[in-house]
């Protein structure tokens, strides 16, 4: 089975359409050249003074990089499509091999149909008339929403129905759905019927407060006899608060939908944390435990009616467990296409995820792997640095559910983040480090900018490595410590940067700083920057590593799939969608994205 996404007006192209011996030759590429300067990814730029770490570069390069300026920086090493590079001296061939392999490995980011942008605008057309507000979305959709999820639910959600249409499923599951702004677009803009998990509770009541505030929308518009906002579906989308167990089979995940409702008082209350990132990146940890779940009152139950897990077959050596077919399966359910009901009694959907964070983009590629009902996945992933390894289970940055796991679910077998194919975990220097997958999450085009406009943001990451080093002159057991943001930093002089910055790690603020050494270090504010744009170099071939690794792993299991870079990268630097599908009976479906 295919999938035809050429009708999509607004869906872009991918480009790497890679066959499986293409996809693992490129692995070995990227792993040979990641692990040769690994030194560079996996260095912390605020150690730049404390570790030396401008002279750990090749000294055949030091000389021709230190007197760049942030404008040359930019043109002749970020960015890959800049034509008229002019060199104000003679560069290294290994410098140039540096900067060329760096640029040929990593995917892609821009959109093959990226319209042009006025005056520079580094925004999309859709906001050239109002920056806040798209063109192309309805106003219904934007309240709340802010610029750069606009775009993104708007160009996802198109993709998602196009998958829908092809598979003959009009049912979404969008998983890591947040305040539900997709979920919204989906459900009311593209009828669909959506379910949406999130383990939030807090902020799923707020989708369902929004959701109710878009239905009085909708009302108001239709006692005006309104036209112009075009069709919307009938029910509103279920929200259901709850975690996605990464170590559970796909059949508890598909219980946890059916049997929602049964938990809506029993739910515990989920964790806080500093952000939202961070609690969805919490559902992902190493927890064994089943999941508890409650959706949200009054919400209308697209899949806990369909649903029928009472009885199993054997299970099959080569292929994850299936669900028998019962009394259930003649039945066609109300509101479910005939087609849709499988063999076994239960609706086909498709599943979503929009920026989903650390091992729940995985979680989620296993389970449609595995669970039978999913046709199709949209897994758009981000957090990076939270994902599993067999190196580092437990990333930082994660909230720890309270609830042990029981003793059948810790016999279940580990599975990470990353790699999750058979063929990058079997290549040698295949490990990615928490700073390199933290590094991959930056802003390539975001940095680009900056250099090319010579922003005096660029001088915070010289100023908190100078802090660094009068916190390990006074503490030298104090390493790295968390400094959370100091508001417009980039603005203070360096002695007031550090008198709040110190304070912040428990150490007097009046602490004496050597002004002769203060300022020799800000002398080198170039340097420090031209070492965390080397380093930002390496970070789109991470990502396109990881995410390789996912398509190895699909290709691994029947199923052929495509990485599309759907979102405009100036406005969604986290930009990829992974798309497969799976036809129906069979164990995968061809993507072809024309």
């Amino acid at each position: 089975m295919s999938v035809d996404l050429s009708a999509a007006q607004d869906v872009d192209m991918s480009t790497s359409s890679l066959s499986a011996d293409q996809q693992r030759e490129l692995a070995k590429g990227l792993t040979t050249f990641l692990s040769q300067y690994s030194r560079l990814s996996d260095s912390y730029i605020i150690e730049f003074f404390t570790e030396d770490l401008w002279h750990t570069l090749p000294s055949s390069w030091q000389p021709v990089l230190q007197d760049l300026s942030y404008p040359q920086i930019a043109d002749l090493l970020l960015d890959a499509k800049h034509g008229d590079r002019r060199y104000p001296s003679v560069w290294p061939l290994s410098l140039l091999a540096f900067r060329a392999t760096a640029h040929a490995l990593a995917f892609p980011r821009d959109c093959r149909r990226e319209r042009g942008r006025a005056g520079g605008s580094a925004k999309p057309e859709e906001f050239v008339e109002n920056q806040s507000q798209s063109s192309l979305l309805g106003h219904i959709f934007r309240k709340h929403v802010k610029p750069k999820k606009q775009h993104e639910i708007r160009k996802l959600g198109m993709l998602v129905k196009q998958l829908c249409d092809q598979t003959d499923c009009s049912r979404v599951v969008d998983v890591g759905s947040g305040q539900g702004h997709l979920t919204r677009f989906l459900s009311f803009g593209l009828r669909l019927s959506v379910t949406a998990i999130e383990a939030d509770h807090t902020l799923v009541a707020v989708a369902s407060r929004f959701d109710g505030q878009l239905l009085r929308a909708l009302e108001k518009e239709k006692q005006k006899q309104c036209s112009s906002l075009g069709p919307v579906s009938q029910s509103s989308p279920r929200h259901v608060a709850g975690w996605v167990n990464p170590k559970a089979p796909w059949e508890a995940f598909i219980e946890q939908l059916r049997t929602a409702d049964c938990h809506l008082t029993e739910a515990p209350p989920t964790p806080s944390g500093p952000s939202k990132k961070r609690l969805r990146g919490s559902a992902h940890e190493d927890r064994s435990h089943e999941v508890q779940t409650s959706s949200s009152p009054g919400s209308t139950d697209p899949l806990s009616q369909d649903f029928d897990l009472t009885s199993r077959p054997p299970s099959n050596k080569n292929e994850s467990e299936e669900e028998s077919s019962d009394a259930c399966c003649s039945r066609v359910q109300e509101g479910v296409r005939p087609e849709e009901t499988t063999q076994r009694g239960c609706p086909d959907f498709v599943l979503t995820g929009l920026h989903a964070c650390g091992d729940l983009s995985a979680t989620l590629l296993r389970h449609f792997v595995n669970c039978p009902h999913v046709r199709g996945i949209t897994s758009v992933a981000c957090c990076y640095m939270k994902i599993t390894t067999r190196e580092n289970p437990t990333p930082p940055g994660l909230v720890e559910r309270p609830a042990p796991p029981t003793p059948d679910q810790e016999s279940l077998p580990s599975e990470f983040g990353y790699p999750m194919s058979t063929w990058v975990r079997g290549l040698p220097g295949h490990r990615l480090s928490y700073k390199a997958r933290e590094g991959a999450c930056h802003a390539v085009e975001d940095y680009i900018r900056r250099l090319r406009e010579e922003s005096e943001l660029l001088r915070t990451h010289c100023y908190r490595a100078m802090l660094e080093t009068f916190i390990r002159d006074t503490r030298p057991d104090l390493r790295r410590a968390g400094i959370q943001t100091i508001k417009k930093a980039h603005l203070l002089p360096f002695t007031e940067y550090a008198r709040l910055g110190l304070a912040r790690v428990g150490l007097p603020p009046g602490l004496p700083l050597d002004p002769e050494q203060v300022e020799a270090m800000l002398k080198q504010q170039v340097r420090v920057v031209v070492y965390f744009s080397l380093a930002l170099l390496l970070a789109p071939v991470v990502e396109t590593l990881v995410l390789l690794d996912r398509m190895i792993y699909l290709q691994e299991n029947g199923v052929d799939s495509q990485l599309v870079p759907l979102f405009d990268p100036n406005l969604s630097p986290r930009n990829f969608v992974l798309v497969a599908v799976k036809a129906r009976g069979q164990g995968g479906g061809e993507v072809e994205l024309r």
